[in-house]
């Protein structure tokens, strides 16, 4: 990291979290705990005996916060330019195509209403619903929440669907209320508009009981809309909650995907290979120094690297592996113990094929099975050489 560029390196910090280093972390850490800090602030400043005798001290915060988020979005601005997509463009270009995209429109809502403040006369009540807009720049920490904005907008269609179906049943619901209730309650059923408030509220499912039916007809009318309601509000719901389903599950195929296709053991399989190795391979992630397998122990797995680096200890030497590389292969084929202890210098994330897995695959698929035995031939190779070069 120390040979890489500045610029680059604060791309990698900010978006990328160098992998989980340490230093990602941390930034990531100081940011969400400001944006959780800052919404709990403008909670606790409407409360008058927490908010006065703490003025000082939430002034601080917010001048802090706003210190470092103003940072934030001008190093994500500068550093965008580091972002491959926009690589073909310019500087100029990539930084406000960059400007316009969701996050970072977030990102200045967050940080406007303090100088806003400074420089013009505005009204507070607006700024402190401004301020609460730090809540969304979670969005970008949080995939779960990503994912889950994603997903409404890309069903943002059906969506819209549903809300006209909604919008349509709560004009006919208020206008056969109208009707029903008009003579007997005409101060709160005079005309459709008076009507709609109880529509929505039934339709809702709120039910807050203040304008309710007492004609027989608008009972009637009254427990047909709240099952309609509760119809109603199933259908976005269903819509939402299978989006997000299928997002994640195609966030995590793309992810492993992409982990498995950037390892060189792999990349020569065709893609229908690497989908049924996907399905056995699983993710793990290991802090430094943790240990991943000792000299003795039964090999039980085969471990690839996606990320980070590893420290393979043998008895007579030391070796280290990096992203791409890969271990357990010849011992599985050969079912020996492990003949090296091998513990995480930095944080890693590691795939790992089970050995009845890894059987399992290289008999049903003959393009897998030669992958792995020439990956094992090849591995006790260069662990000769290496053998013979550190004997002589």
């Amino acid at each position: 990291m120390t040979d890489m560029p500045l610029r680059q390196q604060t791309y990698r910090v900010l978006d990328k979290g160098l992998g989980g280093s340490g230093a990602g972390a941390a930034v990531h850490g100081v940011v969400v705990g400001l944006i959780l800090a800052n919404v709990i602030a403008v909670i606790l400043e409407s409360v008058p005996w927490i908010g006065e005798p703490y003025a000082t001290p939430f002034r601080w915060l917010e001048y802090l916060s706003v210190a470092v988020f103003t940072v934030e979005y001008a190093a994500r601005l500068w550093s965008s330019v580091e972002h491959p997509p926009l690589a073909g463009l310019k500087p100029w270009r990539a930084r406000l195509k960059t400007a316009l995209t969701p996050g970072m429109l977030i990102d200045l809502l967050t940080i406007l209403p303090f100088y806003a403040g400074l420089l013009l006369s505005v009204d507070l009540r607006f700024v402190v619903i401004l301020r609460l807009f730090r809540f969304f720049k979670l969005a970008r920490y949080s995939p779960g929440f990503s994912s889950l904005i994603e997903a409404i907008w890309s069903e943002r269609r059906a969506l819209g669907a549903s809300l006209i179906i909604f919008l349509g049943a709560l004009v006919m619901v208020a206008a056969a209320m109208h009707l029903a209730e008009q003579q007997a309650q005409p101060d709160k059923f005079a005309t459709i508009p008076d009507a709609m408030w109880w529509a929505v509220i039934t339709l809702t499912t709120v039910g807050y009981g203040d304008v309710y039916p007492v004609t027989p007809l608008g009972k009637l009318l009254a427990g047909m809309a709240a099952i309609l309601g509760i119809v109603m509000l199933a259908l976005p719901v269903g819509i939402i909650a299978t989006a997000f389903a299928q997002h994640i599950q195609r966030r995590d195929f793309v992810v492993t995907w992409s982990m498995m296709a950037a390892v060189p053991l792999f990349a020569r399989l065709e893609p229908s290979a690497v989908a049924e190795l996907m399905k056995a391979v699983r993710s793990e992630t290991y802090e430094p120094g943790a240990v991943i397998c000792r000299a003795g122990e039964p090999a039980d797995s085969m471990v690839v690297v996606a990320e980070g680096e590893l420290a393979v200890e043998f008895a007579d030497r030391h070796m280290t592996l990096g992203a791409g590389g890969w271990y357990g292969d010849q011992a599985l084929l050969d079912r020996q113990p492990r003949n090296a202890t091998v513990r995480a210098r930095e944080r890693v994330k590691l795939l790992l094929l089970d050995a009845e897995d890894l059987h399992l695959l290289m008999t049903r698929n003959p393009a897998i099975a030669a992958v792995v035995e020439e990956a094992a031939r090849q591995w006790q190779a260069d662990q000769a050489a290496a053998g013979e070069a550190s004997g002589a």
